[in-house]
Formats: structure tokens, C-alpha cells, sequence
């Protein structure tokens, strides 16, 4: 499979930067021009639908911010990066041009949000980005990869956030290296990004 990496600058180091969920217009904008004017930032991404762990939990504002998203976009120069977990998710944003899309890990470790993903893709060609699953399991983050490649996506990038850890420690996840050079192992072409917000906390 030809591996096209030339959406991934080459500048050292590639950054993707934003709030962790979009709460509101005002809030998108302004985060976006300050990230955009700092200039060592490549990629704008903020979390529109976020899968909490408790029903009564904030889960994102939907598909509003989408638009907020869009219209930053059209003003500044950044691109735009949304995590998705189902094929509605990818209808939503193809439809308001995300430039880039990426798999969380509460979804990678579902082979069914994964495939579900997989099929909305067919047909289109926009990068995607797969985080390791929220759990240490290579297979899992394997299978997310060839799910992906199934649709002939051919722009794919790694993300690497490591897994929780329960122990006393002043970290949110452990890095799990293993996991991450043998996955960089098996498909070298791929470039892979380490998610240091989830390494800090």
C-alpha cells in the first residue's frame, strides 16, 4: 500500500493543539487565534462529541461546534482535527469539511465502532489518526490500522497516549513502549504522534 505522509510536516516538532472539549463559539475562536498567532502550532483540534464514562457527564455540545469549528477554520490558517466514534460522526464532519479526523481510544478498543468507521469512509480520502485503545492490547490497535486500510484510507497516523495506571503516580497514563515501536515496527510508513497531554495529566 502506497503511504502518503505529505499532510504530516516535516517541521520538528508537529503539534496539534486546542481545548479538550468545544464549549462554546466564543471559546473556539479565541483559543484557535491564540494557538494560530504562538505559530509553532500545525493542527487546531477540539472535542466535539466526548465519550464520558458517566451518563449525567458533559458529553459535547454536538454537532454545533462543528460549525464553530468551520468558521475559525475560514478565517485562519490552521487545520481542523475532530475525534469521531461512530459512521454518523463521519457523515457530520465530512459534511462541514474536518480536514482531519482522528479515532479515540475508548474507540479503538471496540472493533465494531472501529468497523462501523471503516465503512463511513469508503469513497473518501482524509487523514486519519488512530490512538492506542484505552487499554494495553496491541491486537486491538492492529485491528483499529487494518480497519482503516480496509476503506483504502491511505493517509493514517498514530497516535500514542499510553494507558491508564493505578498505582500512585504524578502521571495520567504510562507511555507503553512496546506497544508503540512494535506497532511503528509493523507499519514503519506510518507516522506516529505522542500525546503528551495524556502522558502529563
Amino acid at each position: 500500500m502506497e503511504i502518503d505522509n505529505s499532510w504530516i510536516s516535516s517541521e520538528r516538532p508537529f503539534l496539534i493543539s486546542g481545548p479538550c472539549s468545544a464549549e462554546s463559539e466564543t471559546q473556539v475562536e479565541s483559543i484557535y487565534k491564540e494557538l494560530e498567532a504562538a505559530g509553532n502550532v500545525h493542527v487546531f483540534r477540539a472535542g466535539i462529541w466526548k465519550p464520558r464514562t458517566r451518563p449525567n457527564s458533559f458529553h459535547g455540545v454536538g454537532d454545533i461546534g462543528l460549525e464553530w469549528m468551520k468558521r475559525v477554520r475560514e478565517k485562519g490558517s490552521l487545520p481542523i482535527d475532530v475525534e469521531v466514534a461512530n459512521g454518523q460522526h463521519i457523515e457530520a464532519c465530512l459534511k462541514t469539511d474536518v480536514d482531519i479526523i482522528w479515532i479515540g481510544a475508548r474507540s479503538t478498543v471496540n472493533p465494531f465502532s472501529v468497523q462501523e468507521i471503516a465503512d463511513a469512509l469508503k469513497g473518501v480520502q482524509i487523514p486519519v489518526l488512530i490512538k492506542n485503545p484505552i487499554h494495553p492490547d496491541l491486537s486491538l490497535w492492529i485491528g483499529a490500522v487494518e480497519r482503516i486500510q480496509s476503506s483504502n484510507i491511505n493517509e493514517i497516523g498514530l497516535i500514542h497516549r499510553g494507558s491508564p495506571y493505578s498505582a500512585n503516580i504524578p502521571y495520567r497514563n504510562l507511555p507503553k513502549w512496546d506497544d508503540a515501536i512494535e506497532l511503528k515496527r509493523l507499519f514503519s510508513n506510518y507516522t506516529m504522534i505522542c500525546d503528551s497531554s495524556h502522558f502529563s495529566g
